[in-house]
């Protein structure tokens, strides 16, 4: 007669095991642990420089010249923020900024999202001419001299299209978009046209829903690189009351505005001309740092799922 013991059934549980799982190896925990070592002082090296000029910008001027402001601030002071702040010439630019940035946002969309949806069709006559076109321009462009040359003969100097419509188009952001919507399962615009949709609808209707992550991605690129752009405004515009925020700063930063009032205190001059960098900067970037929190979700996928292919 065999007899078979009852604890012979029930699973057993090993050392590396639990009730979540295999337990990870000796090596695989070092490498999280060095991993995260790693990581971490990447993150600490990223944000140092803009917590320290964060630092700056609330600091009193003796601390800031001697040296001794790190990470937090020193000799608490709102002097040049209220300086900065009074100053109507800097809210004007600031204006200007926003209304250059959202514009030229909306019109690169639309270009760059109605080029990468034909040129992510097969079938098209040319695509391929196309696709050359614009791949050679992220080699070769007719240089500063000719640019400025069209622009100013086409009288778009001193004008919002002046800024927009040089870089209405990136072509890294538009093969991304290519590649996006070459992606897409082709029965669904199969069964858009069954339905009795035009090419227009179907992009409309179908193809732009279904793309929010990478239209999402696109549109963090474009406004980010609009609202730190600064070379344009300060090649095209000639009146300061043209000039995007970004021009403000450099002519700060460059010396070429004067960091008091001559009314100022002599105290309140040193002040401010101590930080004044430091306030325009955190003062130019906080907008784009309080919007990317709500499209950072859609942000690596987005570029992931527009890369698979090229």
């Amino acid at each position: 007669m065999v007899t078979v013991d009852a604890r012979e059934d029930r699973p057993r549980v090993g050392r590396l095991s639990g009730p979540r799982g295999p337990r990870p190896s000796r090596g695989a925990r070092v490498f999280q642990a060095v991993n995260a070592v790693i990581l971490t002082g990447v993150v600490v090296l990223t944000l140092y420089p803009f917590v320290n000029i964060l630092a700056d910008s609330f600091s009193a001027e003796h601390y800031i010249r001697a040296g001794k402001v790190n990470l937090w601030p020193r000799g608490f002071n709102l002097t040049t923020y209220g300086h900065v702040m009074s100053d109507s010439m800097f809210w004007t630019n600031y204006r200007n900024t926003v209304i250059y940035t959202v514009t030229a946002t909306l019109v690169s969309m639309v270009l760059t999202t109605c080029y990468a949806y034909v040129l992510s069709k097969k079938h098209l006559r040319g695509r391929g001419a196309l696709i050359g076109i614009a791949v050679f321009t992220m080699f070769f462009n007719g240089g500063l001299i000719p640019n400025y040359v069209l622009v100013n003969g086409l009288h778009l100097r001193n004008t919002l299209w002046a800024i927009v419509l040089p870089n209405a188009i990136s072509v890294f952001n538009l093969l991304v978009m290519k590649a996006f919507f070459e992606g897409m399962p082709e029965e669904l615009e199969e069964a858009a046209a069954v339905d009795g949709l035009d090419t227009y609808r179907t992009l409309l209707r179908i193809v732009l829903p279904l793309s929010k992550a990478v239209i999402a991605t696109m549109i963090l690129f474009y406004a980010v690189a609009f609202w730190n752009s600064w070379f344009s405004g300060f090649l095209y515009m000639d009146r300061a009351d043209l000039f995007p925020v970004t021009v403000y700063l450099r002519n700060l930063i460059a010396g070429a505005t004067t960091g008091a009032n001559e009314t100022a205190s002599s105290d309140s001059a040193l002040q401010i001309g101590a930080n004044i960098q430091a306030v325009t900067i955190v003062l130019t970037v906080l907008p784009i740092m309080l919007v990317y929190p709500f499209i950072q979700r859609y942000f690596v996928s987005g570029v992931t799922l527009g890369a698979v292919k090229g």
